[in-house]
């Protein structure tokens, strides 16, 4: 079996940094077990030239295998193991864009970059046949999407993206982010804000863009869309359509750094009541076969309550290894982990 050695990529995260190892391994695990025509066994973390690596074997990987691991969320370097040495492997990932993208933006409680880009990969791999994942078009909804770390991260990856954000300051200075990254790269769009409404009624304010990644996709019609919504989540079903999304991907409110918004006239800092209330109706906006990813604070919402709600919410949880090793510590008030379930096709 083939031999290979994959290195960490850096993390300005330090918290994070120490787990990084670790998380990537199992989103290894993931892809083999969901994405890959090959089988990895043997992930591992080892020391080479004391430098960290995580090491795995295959004697099946295809082109388009490693393709797919190429977007590993903290992939660095990938090389091929032979003897003492290691021979680099051409990565060709899947970002359209400059990574800034994803970094420029800075504000107080936003989600490391590395973990949501995983978080994003996990839910993908259980959802999306291979070649769909490489190639698209995919549908990306977070419901809770903040200053848009989730919606830039499905961007770069050539999909379209659509989030709701209930913080008017959060949705107005994403809308304002989105359009300047696009001057500033001179990439040729186009910007429409516009009202919501439903059955003679205001639902939340809308911005919407549509942009291509080269002049030529432009030319060509190939335009990618980034949509995001002023509104509550739990009103997500009055904006969208049923069975829009392949995939629904969201950061839960922590019940720490903000309070979670139960409904338009109310505060909670129990993310749990929110869940309840928004998971059915994000379902509801899922395709079947669709998957949605939720990261949360396991100090405010147990594993098995937010395993009850994603099944009374019709979803079938992967509630087995890979997908039960990504707890991790963020600072002393949060204990992060995720979850994913798939909507029956």
């Amino acid at each position: 079996m083939q031999q290979y050695a994959m290195l960490i990529s850096p993390s300005a995260n330090r918290v994070y940094a120490r787990t990084a190892a670790r998380m990537a391994a199992n989103e290894i695990r993931v892809f083999s077990a969901h994405a890959l025509d090959g089988d990895i066994a043997e992930v591992e973390e080892a020391l080479i030239g004391g430098v960290p690596y995580l090491t795995f074997r295959s004697d099946s990987l295809s082109g388009r295998d490693l393709r797919l691991l190429a977007n590993l969320s903290s992939l660095f370097a990938l090389f091929a193991v032979r003897g003492e040495l290691l021979e680099p492997i051409a990565v060709e990932r899947l970002d359209r864009y400059d990574d800034d993208l994803i970094s420029i933006l800075k504000y107080v409680g936003k989600t490391n970059e590395q973990f949501t880009k995983l978080l994003l990969n996990v839910t993908a791999a259980v959802a999306l046949e291979p070649d769909r994942l490489l190639g698209g078009p995919v549908k990306v909804f977070d419901p809770m999407c903040g200053r848009g770390t989730t919606l830039n991260q499905a961007a770069m990856y050539g999909w379209d993206a659509f989030g709701v954000e209930v913080d008017k300051r959060d949705f107005e200075a994403y809308g304002a982010f989105v359009q300047r990254w696009l001057k500033d790269k001179r990439l040729k769009h186009t910007a429409v804000s516009s009202r919501v409404k439903r059955e003679g009624r205001g639902v939340g304010q809308r911005t919407r863009v549509e942009f291509a990644a080269t002049k030529e996709r432009h030319r060509a019609g190939d335009l990618q869309v980034l949509e995001i919504v002023n509104a509550d989540t739990v009103r997500s079903g009055e904006v969208f359509k049923r069975g829009a999304f392949d995939l629904v991907v969201t950061d839960a409110p922590y019940g720490v750094q903000h309070a979670a918004v139960k409904d338009t006239r109310a505060l909670t800092r129990k993310p749990t009541e929110v869940l309840e209330a928004a998971v059915p109706v994000w379902a509801e906006l899922l395709r079947r076969g669709g998957a949605m990813g939720i990261s949360w604070n396991r100090y405010t919402t147990s594993r098995p309550d937010l395993v009850a709600i994603l099944e009374d919410a019709g979803l079938e949880v992967m509630d087995a290894a890979p997908f039960l090793d990504f707890e991790h510590r963020v600072d002393q008030a949060i204990n992060r982990d995720l979850i994913v379930a798939r909507k029956p096709k």
